[in-house]
């Protein structure tokens, strides 16, 4: 069944841009009664609800009532993109240039002198649409982007679908494809902060671990330097499981051949998050400071342990370091991007 033609369908007004375009809300559940609600301003996630037992069900990720803070959120001081899909290079490229086919490309700006996520106004503050929505087992919302040549400084027309699903496995699947009209570079990532324990909660009772032997080597830009660096006898060590750090922002390299890039547990619910993906890196991040300037879902004090990002993608500033994956789209190319986010209890 088609629900975007459906007149009950779960599609809902959610606010206005402040050029009066409308974003609306979709909301998708599974047989089992998980929960997904999609916004279609930065295609980003708002709600996902997991059941657990006694009939209860917990919202696991951060985010905001109203369309309005969602727009306040990126007038912050850091801003936390919850929820939100970025790109079109998700993280940071050094100085905010790197050379494509021998020509030098200026991007904008937004971090320290580098580029972060796409830019100024990157993927996760555009108006994606909805090009269809499939209800009954496994159900999905696919939403798509069209970014002109020259959007930030890119180059290329770059078409993007966004599909995400709930399979009836209680995982959240998302599936990104893209082509463009002439060479150009991306990095896609999900930008939810998930907390296992409730997203008006804290995440550092929470386990987590990590099927990786090394990360990237930063400078005081958060800018990788090229090297790599061992996690042998590393604080950021989680090929064994514990509780989650206060402070980390660390891509780490996933190992080849391991099903499961990470894990996180609540012993409270009872409850794991499986992460899985195609990607060579995820990049951990602990965070969601609203500095008591926004107020989050339910009225919530967000604060800079509220959620923990896992951002499956490629390695930030793969263009300007050789022995870094591929992060090149060629014309007649299709990039591909899959992770899931798997729930048991």
């Amino acid at each position: 069944m088609n629900s975007f033609l459906n007149p009950y369908s779960t599609i809902k007004f959610f606010g206005d841009l402040p050029d009066g375009s409308v974003i609306n809300s979709c909301e998708l559940t599974n047989k089992n009664g998980m929960q997904l609600k999609v916004i279609t301003y930065g295609a980003t996630i708002t709600s996902l609800k997991i059941p657990l037992k006694n009939d209860k069900f917990l919202d696991v990720v951060l985010g905001f009532d109203t369309m309005e803070a969602y727009l306040n959120s990126f007038q912050l001081k850091g801003a936390p993109y919850f929820g939100a899909t970025v790109g079109r290079y998700a993280g940071r490229i050094n100085n905010s240039t790197f050379s494509l086919n021998g020509k030098s490309i200026d991007l904008n700006s937004n971090n320290n002198g580098h580029s972060l996520h796409g830019g100024n106004i990157g993927f996760s503050q555009k108006q994606w649409k909805i090009k269809n929505v499939n209800e009954g087992e496994n159900p999905s919302i696919t939403l798509s982007y069209f970014s002109p040549d020259g959007e930030e400084n890119y180059p290329g027309d770059l078409s993007i679908d966004l599909t995400y699903t709930l399979s009836e496995e209680n995982e959240l699947i998302i599936e990104y494809v893209a082509t463009t009209s002439e060479d150009t570079i991306i990095n896609l990532t999900h930008h939810s902060y998930f907390n296992l324990d409730g997203h008006n909660s804290t995440i550092l009772e929470q386990d987590l671990s990590i099927n990786s032997n090394k990360i990237l080597e930063t400078n005081e830009h958060t800018i990788p330097t090229g090297q790599f660096l061992n996690l042998e006898n590393n604080p950021f060590n989680f090929n064994q499981a514990k509780k989650c750090p206060q402070t980390i922002d660390t891509t780490f390299v996933l190992n080849d051949g391991e099903e499961i890039a990470a894990t996180l547990f609540s012993p409270k619910n009872n409850l794991k998050m499986l992460v899985q993906t195609n990607q060579p890196a995820v990049h951990i991040y602990v965070g969601g400071n609203c500095h008591n300037e926004i107020k989050g879902k339910e009225n919530t004090d967000y604060h800079h342990l509220s959620g923990i990002c896992f951002e499956t993608q490629n390695f930030p500033d793969a263009p300007n370091q050789d022995h870094f994956p591929n992060a090149v789209l060629r014309k007649n190319e299709v990039y591909f991007h899959k992770t899931r986010y798997k729930f048991q209890n």
